[in-house]
């Protein structure tokens, strides 16, 4: 009950969070990056290099297929962590909500924190809404650390981690700069999925005196009543999960892991739709996809509302190998129209029917 009655204390704040009018900082902050980097490289001699066909058509529309295949992924995985208790429609509006959370705040925070208030105002309950938050964080993670070693082995290369135009293929690990980030980045995911691990398999309620020790820092101390109804209704909703069979876990792991990798194969689309098939080789598309691995532990430092401006520039030099120069801000513009613009732009029609559903006709 007191969680219910923190959750529609907050409810005021988390609404002003998630009004529609914060698109226009992303917007704002990512047309500006990209007019500006295009102001300093264009070149319209490297319009030759472009190639508009029936066959950029189609791998341009491969590239939105690539996201819905991730937003089907992604809502597949709710349903089967809720047990199906939300509609298709109740799904797709939470995986938007949540989308267009993580659009308008900084990447560091992203769009977590407030999904427990999405799902619990669909009608689950906010012990359970806790538990599927954390699985879903869970399933992401592993996905990452399972994946980005055996992408590095599959490659076998170091160039991996050039970024800009320099390529440091056979630099030891230890004086490649992009290397360390990335495994200090690892090793963070790596242990915040072991703890996620201890508190739904093992220990949840060494996981519960875990967040009432950090509850008790002072500036994040007058949560701690709400941390300590969380933990508990964590415990006792752990307990489905724990119990959950393998193969419910291989289904979660499985549309993970499709939502994933379809997210990171928009960006081989795309070269594909713009310089043609012949660019590429099969290493090559392996290679570009362990960059992105790389490429989102640096967009999760981030200030910027969804790491508008940072995520361009960052695109721009770490596959510039890749791209004829002269042409990086266009695909880093194109990347985003793709797999960024259309939350903002779904969840700006989503939320305000959503609040109406939700609140203002009640």
């Amino acid at each position: 009950m007191k969680s219910y009655l923190y959750m529609s204390d907050n409810s005021g704040k988390i609404l002003k969070s998630i009004r529609p009018g914060r698109i226009v900082w992303p917007i704002a902050i990512g047309f500006a990056v990209t007019g500006y980097l295009l102001y300093k490289e264009f070149d319209p001699s490297v319009l030759s290099t472009l190639s508009f066909t029936a066959q950029s058509l189609f791998w341009f529309f491969i590239s939105f297929v690539m996201m819905a295949i991730r937003d089907m992924g992604y809502m597949m995985r709710i349903r089967l962590l809720t047990n199906n208790q939300l509609s298709w429609r109740q799904t797709f509006n939470t995986i938007m909500l949540w989308e267009f959370t993580s659009a308008i705040t900084p990447s560091a925070i992203g769009g977590t924190s407030v999904a427990i208030f999405f799902l619990n105002k669909e009608g689950i309950k906010i012990g359970r809404s806790t538990a599927v938050v954390m699985v879903t964080s869970f399933l992401d993670e592993l996905y990452f650390i399972i994946t980005f070693p055996l992408i590095i082995l599959l490659i076998g290369r170091t160039d991996i981690f050039a970024f800009g135009d320099s390529m440091v293929e056979g630099l030891p690990w230890y004086q490649n700069q992009f290397f360390l980030f990335a495994f200090i980045g690892y090793l963070v995911k790596l242990a915040y999925t072991l703890l996620i691990s201890y508190g739904l398999f093992i220990n949840p309620r060494g996981l519960k005196w875990l967040l009432l020790w950090v509850f008790k820092l002072p500036i994040i101390r007058k949560w701690r009543p709400q941390a300590n109804e969380s933990g508990s209704d964590l415990i006792s909703t752990s307990r489905e999960f724990k119990n959950w069979p393998f193969k419910n876990w291989l289904k979660g792991f499985i549309a993970t892991a499709i939502s994933w990798t379809a997210r990171y194969w928009i960006v081989n689309t795309l070269i594909l739709a713009f310089f043609g098939i012949h660019l590429l080789d099969w290493d090559d598309h392996i290679l570009i996809f362990g960059k992105q691995l790389v490429m989102w532990i640096m967009m999760l430092v981030s200030p910027t509302p969804g790491g508008s401006g940072f995520a361009e520039w960052v695109f721009k030099e770490f596959l510039s190998h890749f791209i004829p120069a002269g042409t990086g801000v266009a695909m880093a513009f194109a990347w985003r129209l793709v797999s960024y613009y259309p939350y903002l732009v779904i969840g700006a029609v989503v939320v305000p029917r959503w609040i109406r559903k939700h609140f203002i006709n009640r």
